[in-house]
């Protein structure tokens, strides 16, 4: 995501599941202080995973997630190092 941050000015964000675009543009521009012209979303469920064991078929899944890729305006940038 890097080079979308440099280049696009794009950055990728986990978020919850639950989340809406308007409400994960609201809070990237209250964190960092940008303006976001542009969200996408995509969902990432969790694929049901099972193996066979000595003690029988283990079955589970795995997490899921939301990733919002943050487009902001031109000039705006993020620097997630700037704390450290």
């Amino acid at each position: 995501m890097t080079a979308q941050g440099d280049k696009l000015n794009r950055y990728g964000f986990i978020v919850d599941p639950r989340a809406n675009k308007l409400e994960i543009k609201a809070a990237v521009e209250a964190m960092y202080g940008v303006v976001v012209t542009e969200v996408n979303t995509a969902n990432y469920m969790g694929k049901a995973k099972s193996r066979y064991t000595r003690a029988g078929l283990l079955s589970g899944r795995a997490n899921n997630f939301k990733k919002a890729f943050v487009t902001l305006k031109d000039g705006d940038k993020i620097d997630f190092y700037s704390n450290i």
